[in-house]
């Protein structure tokens, strides 16, 4: 009987990993080459590169957090985080991921060079929520710590 429920709770999260997995493989298929960066010679975004003349570049955003408040059950809400390369090399992003499937983010695909500002485009669905809910949305580039994060609250009306 365990070994039944053990097999059942395997397959089912397999099932909920894939789902969430479909949406991101449609979202990065568009832009294989900056989402998967060993096509293009630049090695795994998930560890910091140490550039050749020291130089990086940085991620400064206006804010890092965006409370939407109180929303409807149901509902779709978007937010456009903004940040500026205030580095000295061009920014890579290589992918970035939300927390579930309910957030899901939009990112540049092409290189920000130093001085120019780009965003990040954060969707979070309500459906199935309750609630106050926190999500965060981790982002892969090439900057000195090699991963940044921002955070969404919403409280969903019942």
């Amino acid at each position: 009987m365990i070994k039944k429920i053990i097999i059942l709770a395997s397959i089912s999260s397999l099932i909920i990993l894939g789902a969430c997995k479909k949406k991101e493989d449609a979202n990065t298929e568009q832009h294989s080459a900056i989402s998967n960066p060993a096509e293009i010679g630049i090695p795994d975004m998930e560890k910091p590169l140490v550039p050749k003349d020291g130089k990086y570049p940085v991620m400064t955003f206006a804010t890092k957090v965006h409370d939407f408040g109180s929303i409807e059950a149901n509902s779709k809400v978007n937010y456009s985080f903004t940040f500026k390369n205030t580095g000295e090399a061009d920014l890579i992003i290589s992918r970035a991921v939300g927390s579930c499937g309910c957030t899901i983010p939009e990112y540049p695909k092409d290189p920000i060079k130093a001085g120019d500002s780009g965003k990040i485009d954060v969707s979070f669905n309500s459906a199935n929520k309750h609630g106050n809910q926190q999500k965060s949305v981790t982002i892969y580039t090439n900057t000195k710590a090699g991963v940044e994060s921002l955070n969404i609250t919403a409280s969903i009306k019942e």
